[in-house]
């Protein structure tokens, strides 16, 4: 299956200031979370955020959440409890989930989603935890469970499709 735009939606999870110091490679996590939600919002994708307990961790770093359209505050570790899927557009079916921590919210905000019969992506090179092998062995679990794992640039040249989209320039622009 190829990702394709017009059915994405990209949910970034819990990019807050006060939890990335902690994150293993937290720059490049980053990096790539602000290079697909630029990506995303290039080609139409809606782009949502999450945060976790905001009074403790505070809100998402501030380049993240210029480009969420809507953030969604929440205590459960897993969005969908907190109505993540009342805010998804509808009619949209693949969702790429990115953000911190792996084994933690993004491990069980993918999987609500997965329950609740979306196409689940994981964009990995978007993805961390405090410890690497925290991050590594939610990556296999949510791969056995069905999620689609790629990588930024993957999802990137899949949403395109073709060199002669109007935004081909512009993404590849970002990708590179």
């Amino acid at each position: 299956m190829l990702m394709d735009a017009s059915q994405a939606v990209l949910v970034i999870v819990d990019l807050q200031g006060r939890l990335m110091p902690a994150i293993h490679d937290a720059g490049l996590v980053l990096a790539q979370n602000l290079r697909l939600a630029k990506i995303a919002r290039l080609l139409d994708v809606p782009v949502l955020g999450t945060e976790q307990n905001r009074q403790g961790l505070g809100p998402n770093v501030e380049e993240i959440a210029a480009l969420c359209q809507q953030t969604l505050h929440k205590t459960h570790f897993g969005a969908c409890a907190d109505g993540l899927q009342a805010i998804l557009p509808p009619g949209r079916r693949q969702i790429v989930v990115t953000g911190c921590e792996a084994h933690v919210c993004l491990l069980q905000t993918a999987i609500g989603l997965l329950e609740l019969g979306y196409d689940v992506i994981v964009a990995i090179d978007a993805v961390g935890s405090r410890q690497a092998a925290s991050r590594d062995a939610a990556l296999a679990r949510l791969d056995r469970l069905g999620a689609h794992l790629v990588t930024v640039e993957m999802l990137a040249f899949e949403w395109v499709r073709d060199c002669k989209h109007p935004r081909f320039r512009e993404v590849l622009t970002l990708v590179k």
